[in-house]
């Protein structure tokens, strides 16, 4: 079992990480997003979110700022908060045209003390992009968001979804000759998911270093949201509709029937 020192250990690990790979990734994802983010990750937020203009928004772990940007842009007031400085520096610069919408702070998502410095019962809402499965803990931000977000408020979440994308899975491209007609089937063979391990990986090939990754099972998952007192009332398994130039990589784009990403939303009792 995690004691607080060893999570507090893999966290300050992690956010030396984060520092060091920002300004790569920002410089990949741009203001427009990779495949990711465009196809399977903003569309679903953007739906479960259901924002309304004037409404205010916590965006946890925000990176470069880029859904944030998006929210402001359709008429959110949104505080974004990263544990990255090099991330928070980025967004910034990237969010001179959302000047006087967006409000950026320096905040550890898995310190509640920091997270109810931004204000109790101060948010309409709160989401957390592609975020949850680099946190070593999330029960100090569940437990935070039940006391920021508004009575009834809502918290969307996208993560890698665990079924399908964890340090026990792997991609498989096989072809097989029928009657003189080559096909290609795409699949994912699968040897651990109880396992709740942590595990360093690749989120971009070529960012400078391996990031954690903490895998966390649906039934440890959505439990810890359940005991903040969160209940769930959305869920999408967003995955690719289109090829990839190349049908034999193990691309993402190729496993059409593997939803990539889970997303959700939970909703204060």
């Amino acid at each position: 079992m995690e004691t607080e020192d060893s999570v507090r250990a893999l966290n300050e690990e992690s956010q030396t990480i984060w520092d060091t790979n920002a300004a790569f990734w920002d410089d990949y994802m741009g203001d427009a997003g990779n495949d990711f983010h465009r196809e399977l990750v903003a569309p679903s937020a953007e739906r479960l979110m259901a924002l309304q203009p004037g409404e205010t928004v916590l965006e946890i772990a925000c990176g470069a700022g880029l859904f944030a940007r998006q929210m402001a842009q359709a008429g959110a007031q949104v505080v974004a908060t990263d544990f990255s400085a090099v991330f928070l520096q980025r967004a910034q610069e990237r969010a001179k045209a959302c000047a006087g919408r967006i409000e950026f702070r320096q905040i550890d998502a898995t310190d509640a003390v920091q997270l109810l410095s931004l204000g109790e019962r101060r948010f309409d809402a709160a989401v957390s992009n592609m975020a949850l499965m680099d946190m070593p803990a999330i029960e100090p931000l569940l437990s935070a968001l039940s006391r920021l977000l508004k009575p009834g408020g809502r918290f969307v979440f996208t993560i890698m979804h665990p079924c399908f994308n964890n340090n026990g899975c792997i991609r498989v491209v096989e072809e097989s000759d029928a009657g003189g007609e080559f096909t290609l089937l795409h699949s994912v063979k699968i040897s651990k998911y109880l396992s709740v391990e942590a595990a360093k990986g690749i989120g971009i090939r070529g960012q400078p270093v391996p990031q954690y990754y903490f895998h966390r099972p649906l039934h440890l998952l959505f439990a810890a949201c359940f005991r903040a007192g969160f209940v769930l009332d959305g869920l999408e398994e967003p995955g690719f509709h289109g090829v990839s130039r190349d049908r034999r990589s193990v691309s993402p784009v190729n496993f059409r029937e593997i939803p990539m990403v889970l997303a959700a939303r939970l909703r204060l009792l």
